[in-house]
């Protein structure tokens, strides 16, 4: 039956799966900055930022050697930073070692790796037998073994990943870990899965039972809350008052950023120009953007010119209150407040 599953879930990849730029390589270094890039990013958003952050960095030499800056600027607007800082830490390692690693171990080593990501580049890239377990990869799984364990549980998560590894392909490991998180994105999705065009529909056992909306179960995980802020746009000529995030900060370190109004208490609102929403993890944020302005510039805080920000890594609320700015001087342009 393993092999019976590979084989009508591989016949099923070849003919539907999307065209995806990292899909037509099997360079390691392209394979791993699209799977790095995909770590809480959805897919459609990830293309034009893969194709542009390979054009500027191609390769790993180019990647450990990146500017900081440049690659900030490179990465704005994917979130969760960190990610960029670890490839370039790894790719670092990778350039001193003077060859990309081939192993699963080795690769798990490198900053920033984990065994999502191990496994994924392993397989793909040099056909490494490693099932990788991602959400799409549980969801499949845990409806084809009709599996109702709290995928939270490690306990669960290992059956998930052993139900995988025992249906893999044996000559094409990579395509079948591609395939099963297709089939995930595509078809077993979490609350529609259409079943009637499943290539392994006959294998599955939660659609046996009449399970498979049921499937995975999902325990616990807190509430999501809702906080209100104000972004205040404060001009000065030609330049806008921003501040860089200092370089220990927890999140998003050498960023720059608008001034939200708790910052700057003493700032005099002039008039709204737009709202906007913003998430992160469980925080929803709403964000309402100000123009405002301040007596004398205060400490911690720079005048920079409008022209220079397309050059600074500006935080993803930056990016969305500066646009929202450019619209409203398009429809209603008017003299910068003194």
């Amino acid at each position: 039956m393993p092999s019976s599953f590979s084989s009508a879930l591989l016949r099923w990849y070849r003919t539907h799966r999307r065209d995806l730029p990292w899909r037509r390589t099997t360079d390691p270094y392209a394979i791993w900055v699209s799977e790095v890039m995909l770590q809480q990013t959805r897919v459609e958003a990830v293309v034009p930022f893969y194709e542009r952050f390979m054009a500027q960095f191609p390769d790993v030499r180019a990647l450990a050697a990146a500017p900081e800056p440049s690659l900030l600027s490179a990465w704005a607007g994917l979130g969760y930073y960190s990610r960029v800082r670890n490839l370039q830490r790894a790719a670092i390692s990778i350039e001193a070692a003077g060859q990309f690693p081939s192993g699963y171990d080795a690769l798990r080593a490198l900053p920033g790796i984990g065994d999502y990501t191990a496994a994924a580049v392993a397989s793909i890239a040099f056909g490494a037998r490693h099932a990788v377990l991602d959400g799409n990869v549980m969801r499949v799984m845990a409806r084809v073994t009709n599996d109702a364990g709290d995928i939270r549980g490690s306990a669960t998560r290992m059956r998930l990943r052993d139900a995988a590894d025992a249906r893999m392909s044996r000559a094409d490991p990579g395509t079948f870990n591609q395939a099963v998180m297709e089939l995930g994105a595509m078809l077993c999705t979490p609350s529609a899965p259409e079943c009637g065009r499943c290539p392994v529909r006959d294998f599955c056992a939660g659609r046996g039972a009449g399970r498979e909306r049921e499937l995975p179960v999902k325990l616990g995980g807190g509430a999501r809350k809702t906080e209100v802020t104000q972004i205040l746009i404060i001009e000065r000529g030609s330049s806008i008052l921003m501040r860089q995030r200092p370089a220990d900060s927890a999140r998003m370190a050498g960023f720059w950023e608008l001034p939200d109004a708790a910052m700057l208490p003493r700032a005099e609102p002039l008039e709204t120009l737009g709202a906007f929403r913003h998430a992160i993890t469980v925080t929803d944020y709403r964000i309402t953007v100000q123009r405002a302005r301040i007596a004398v510039v205060p400490e911690g805080f720079v005048c920079i010119e409008r022209a220079g920000l397309a050059e600074l890594p500006v935080s993803t609320t930056t990016r969305k209150a500066l646009l929202i700015l450019d619209q409203a001087d398009r429809v209603h342009p008017m003299e910068p407040p003194g």
